[in-house]
C-alpha cells in the first residue's frame, strides 16, 4: 500500500505538511509496519478533523446580515443593470450581478451543508428559489455535492459531482472518440461556459432526461430561470436581457466552474486508490488553498480555504479564515491563485499518471 505521494520540487513549501501528519513516508518496510504507519496517520488525521470542531458553529446574527445584505446588493445592481441608466453604468452594474450572484451561491452552498441558517423556513424559502434560479436545484446539487465531499479525489469514484480524471492508462485506453469527449468536458472554453455546459445540460437537462420523477426539480429550475428571461426579454427589451439577466448568468457560472474545477485539478493534487484513501488525506492533499485579494474573496464567500472547507464543512464561509490561521497544518496546504499563469498551469493538466504521482499535460502523455 502507498501512503507516500512526491511532490514537484516548486511545491516544497507543501513537505511541513506532510511531515507533521506523516504522508512524507516511502514504502520501505514490512505490511505490518505500512499497517502501523498507516493507523498512526489515520489518527493524526482524525485529531486534526476534531481540533476544527468547535469552529462549526454559526453566528446567526451574522449569517443573517451577511444573506440579506448579499441579497440587497444583488437586487440593487439588478435593478442598475435593468433600467435605463447610462450605458456604462448598466455594464458595470451587470458585470457586478454576476459576482453577486456567485457570492450569493457560495451563501447556498454552505446553506445546504447545514453549516448556516439551519431550521430556518424563511432560509428555505430564499435558498430553495435561488437555486432554481440560478440552475442549481436544490436536491440533485446537494446529493452530488454530498457525493463529491465523500469521494474527493478518489479513483473511479470521484466523477460525479465534479470534473471527471482518467488514469495515463485508462486515457490511452479509450478511442479516438472517448478521448475528444473526455478532453472536451476539461477544455478551457467548456469550463468557461458553465451557465450552459455544467449548469443547463449537466446539472439540470441531464438528470431531467435520466430520471424525470426523481429530478422534477430540475424542469421546475429551467422554467423558472428561463421564464425570468423570457419576461425580462418581452417587458425591457433584449439590451436589458443581455445586461440583467445573460451576462450575470454567465460570469457567475463561468467563474463558479472554474473555482470548483481549478480547487481539485491543478499541477499538485493527488488522487488515490480506494484502498489507500482517506478524507483528512483526500482535503489536504486534493484540495486548493486558492490564494486571493480582499475582494474576490469576499465575492466567492472565501471559498479559496477549500482543503479547510473539505476538512469540516459545516464550518460557516466566515470562520474558514480563522481556522486558517489557527491551525499550521493548513497553512502548509498546497496553493493556486487567480494569476493567469496559475490559472492556465490548471487548465493544463489532463490525467493522472499513477507511476509518477502527478498530474500530466496532453504533452506529456
Amino acid at each position: 500500500m502507498r501512503y507516500y505521494l512526491p511532490l514537484p520540487n516548486v511545491w516544497r513549501r507543501t513537505s511541513n505538511l506532510n511531515l507533521r501528519l506523516g504522508y512524507g513516508h516511502t514504502n520501505d518496510g514490512s505490511t505490518n509496519e505500512k499497517n502501523k504507519r498507516f493507523k498512526r496517520i489515520e489518527r493524526k488525521e482524525k485529531e486534526l478533523i476534531l481540533a476544527t470542531k468547535k469552529y462549526a458553529s454559526e453566528d446567526r446574527f451574522k449569517s443573517w446580515v451577511f444573506t440579506i445584505s448579499t441579497l440587497l446588493f444583488l437586487g440593487l445592481s439588478m435593478i442598475g443593470a435593468l433600467y435605463s441608466f447610462p450605458l456604462a453604468i448598466r455594464i458595470i452594474c451587470s458585470l457586478l450581478t454576476g459576482l453577486l450572484l456567485l457570492r450569493m451561491f457560495m451563501l447556498y452552498h454552505d446553506y445546504l451543508h447545514k453549516a448556516i441558517l439551519k431550521r430556518s423556513f424563511i432560509a428555505k424559502t430564499i435558498f430553495t428559489l435561488y437555486g432554481l434560479y440560478t440552475l442549481n436545484p436544490p436536491s440533485i446539487w446537494k446529493r452530488s455535492h454530498d457525493y463529491h465531499h465523500k469521494h474527493n479525489s478518489k479513483l473511479h469514484t470521484s466523477n460525479i459531482g465534479s470534473f471527471p480524471v482518467l488514469t495515463r492508462k485508462a486515457f490511452l485506453d479509450l478511442s479516438k472518440r472517448e478521448r475528444r469527449n473526455y478532453l472536451f468536458i476539461r477544455h478551457p472554453f467548456t469550463i468557461a461556459a458553465g451557465y450552459i455546459f455544467a449548469f443547463t445540460w449537466g446539472m439540470c437537462m441531464l438528470s431531467l432526461i435520466r430520471n424525470p420523477t426523481k429530478h422534477w426539480d430540475s424542469a421546475l429550475a429551467l422554467i423558472f430561470h428561463y421564464g425570468v428571461g423570457i419576461v425580462i426579454f418581452i417587458s425591457f427589451g433584449w439590451l436589458s436581457f443581455l445586461l440583467a439577466f445573460l451576462i450575470p448568468a454567465i460570469v457567475s457560472s463561468g467563474i463558479g466552474s472554474y473555482l470548483f474545477y481549478a480547487q481539485h485539478n491543478f499541477p499538485t493534487t493527488t488522487f488515490e486508490e480506494k484502498d489507500n484513501w482517506t478524507y483528512a488525506k483526500a482535503a489536504l492533499q486534493s484540495s486548493s488553498y486558492m490564494k486571493m485579494n480582499p475582494i474576490m474573496q469576499w465575492f466567492t464567500g472565501s471559498i479559496g480555504y477549500h482543503h479547510i472547507h473539505h476538512i469540516n464543512a459545516l464550518i460557516p464561509f466566515y470562520r474558514l479564515k480563522e481556522v486558517h490561521e489557527a491551525f499550521p497544518e493548513f497553512q502548509s496546504a498546497k496553493t493556486t491563485s487567480l494569476n493567469p499563469k496559475e490559472m492556465w498551469r490548471c487548465l493544463e493538466v489532463k490525467v493522472w499518471d499513477a507511476d509518477q504521482n502527478r498530474m500530466l499535460k496532453l504533452s506529456e502523455l
